[in-house]
């Protein structure tokens, strides 16, 4: 009887050290990835991991694999975080301190190589694609009518009428203020969401105090060994129009409604991205540009360690200088006092014309 007491205790005291060390894994990584506090930059993820690293379903159960503290781990429903230990290659087990002790995890791959899903027993999590197609860095969305036709429509179209005091405009141009901050308009170029050229001229405007503010998160990246990559910053109301109107409804979270006006129309808003300037090539995040999954969310827990690490140096050095990080995607900020400014519908080709900025008030371009 005693024995038997004793043994019970013992079972009941390994359950509880497991149940702590899940317990506590589970709460340092979930503080980890809503932390914005600066900590020292993680090596990367082993190369042999990176395809294996996504997310992964079965039913309404989601699984995702990513990379954290060096180690493999399996994400359940955002709640259940265990480490694996790896056997060999595609071949992995649960580690000793977590709930699902020694299980196997086990990926299968296609005819090309290409994981395909992940086994757990007889649990079968297939996975679910995420981002561009292999070899792309743009992901893109089937407009639902043809574009240049909207631009047309768009053209045609006047921006909402706005009553209020507003601050007068005074575009800047990000270039001239630093000529360090880098450019990859995508739409000035096919490379972008809907594969259409909306802009005129690879270039990048902002409101003055925002392009100031920038221009001192650009100064104080160079200390950590990077710059800023900039994809787009004022936006006039047309394109924001088209955008809307080519989208389909379960992606509209990731655009802005015309019928408001975007902040990125009021010249406070940018889409960034860090460059590394010792290759001077953009450092790699958890999701591309302008992706509409949830991997764009700034607060999405998968990836790597050292992806993360990177999009929360941006955010907490914007964040650091007024900015606001969009809920949905973590390379677009908004300028603090973005509500002070009209909805601006001037196009690139026309700034620092005698063209108004916006259908409300006088345009004031800088010349710098």
């Amino acid at each position: 009887m005693r024995h038997s007491f004793l043994t019970a205790v013992k079972v009941f005291s390994l359950c509880l050290v497991v149940w702590f060390c899940v317990n506590t894994s589970e709460r340092q990584f979930a503080a980890q990835v809503a932390k914005l506090e600066p900590s020292p930059k993680p090596a990367d993820a082993p190369l042999a991991w990176r395809p294996l690293i996504g997310e992964y379903v079965m039913g309404d159960q989601t699984l995702i694999i990513l990379e954290s503290d060096g180690k493999l781990s399996a994400l359940f429903n955002r709640t259940e975080l265990a480490p694996l230990q790896e056997i060999s290659k595609d071949h992995f087990k649960f580690s000793s301190a977590s709930a699902r002790a020694n299980d196997a995890l086990v990926f299968a791959r296609d005819t090309r190589g290409r994981v395909t899903q992940v086994e757990i027993g007889k649990s079968v999590f297939k996975r679910r694609p995420l981002g561009p197609e292999e070899g792309s860095n743009q992901l893109r969305v089937q407009p639902l009518r043809p574009v240049p036709d909207l631009i047309k429509e768009a053209r045609m179209a006047t921006p909402p009428q706005e009553t209020g005091d507003f601050l007068p405009t005074d575009l800047v141009e990000l270039r001239k203020l630093d000529p360090t901050i880098k450019l990859e308009i995508r739409y000035a170029t096919t490379n972008n969401l809907f594969g259409t050229v909306f802009y005129s001229e690879p270039r990048a405007f902002m409101q003055r105090p925002a392009a100031e503010a920038l221009v001192r998160v650009n100064r104080k990246l160079k200390t950590a060994g990077y710059g800023l990559l900039v994809h787009d910053a004022y936006r006039p109301w047309y394109v924001t129009k088209v955008f809307w109107d080519a989208t389909p409804d379960d992606k509209k979270k990731f655009v802005a409604d015309p019928a408001k006006g975007s902040r990125h129309n009021r010249g406070c808003a940018v889409d960034i991205t860090l460059y590394d300037l010792k290759t001077g090539q953009p450092v790699e995040m958890v999701s591309t540009y302008d992706e509409t999954t949830d991997r764009a969310y700034p607060d999405y827990p998968g990836g790597t360690s050292l992806q993360r690490w990177h999009r929360d140096l941006l955010r907490r050095e914007m964040e650091s200088e007024g900015f606001t990080v969009y809920e949905a995607e973590w390379w677009h900020f908004d300028y603090k006092d973005w509500q002070k400014y009209h909805i601006g519908n001037v196009a690139f080709d026309q700034i620092g014309s005698a063209a108004p900025a916006s259908a409300q008030e006088p345009q004031k371009i800088a010349q710098i």
